[in-house]
């Protein structure tokens, strides 16, 4: 939808954009897929469950997260290399990736705080994201470790995810705060109708905004 030019469901300043001409249109495309190039049942699938159709070469293409790329190049993988990564389709108004959760976090009601953040920092140290990128191909944070010769040599693919990372799209988690669930749970339910053939596009995301309408009139 944002490669639509369609906006981010919810912008910045509290907009709720996600009923617009573009967005229907993005999302009537990707209707399209469905039962084309795409089987029926992939409405059913997770990631991982999407990811090991892919890895067993029973499909041609499959967005996921980078960790897929490590899955991928195993020993056990049928796909292992006999394949490469690209950017998402430009719809007109640019390629656009959205970022993952990968955070690391104390609670509050941790007895051992202290230890606890201690521990966080060394996982989030440059030293165990880079460790971390060699055996896993996750991502770093680190902008800097995107340049690093060792982890270019081990995953030549994360040097060329660098220019994605700094342009990706954040989720309208902020701005919805305490509501973000619910207000991802809504998206969610509003795209896979569309795409199950359980009413339109143009219909599902009025009817979309108006629920995130209310959930923003209660206080986000």
């Amino acid at each position: 939808m944002k490669s639509y030019g369609g906006g981010q469901i919810v912008e910045a300043d509290g907009t709720i954009s996600v009923d617009n001409p573009k967005a229907v249109a993005a999302l009537e495309e990707a209707k399209s897929w469905i039962d084309t190039i795409s089987p029926p049942g992939v409405l059913a699938y997770m990631e991982d469950e999407s990811r090991g159709v892919w890895q067993t070469g029973n499909a041609v293409f499959m967005r996921n997260w980078p960790y897929a790329y490590s899955l991928g190049n195993s020993e056990d993988s049928k796909v292992k290399g006999l394949f490469d990564v690209t950017t998402l389709p430009d719809g007109g108004g640019g390629s656009a990736a959205t970022l993952g959760g990968r955070s690391l976090a104390v609670s509050k009601y941790s007895k051992h705080q202290k230890e606890a953040i201690e521990l966080v920092k060394w996982l989030a140290s440059s030293e165990m994201q880079k460790l971390s990128a060699i055996e896993s191909a996750h991502l770093p944070t680190i902008m800097a470790l995107y340049d690093d010769p060792d982890i270019a040599k081990a995953q030549p693919v994360i040097p060329r995810w660098k220019h994605v990372v700094l342009n990706a799209v954040a989720r309208p988690a902020t701005v919805t705060k305490l509501k973000y669930n619910e207000v991802s749970s809504d998206f969610w339910s509003a795209v896979h109708n569309t795409l199950a053939g359980d009413g339109t596009a143009a219909g599902n995301l009025a009817a979309l905004k108006a629920k995130l309408a209310k959930l923003k009139g209660a206080g986000w």
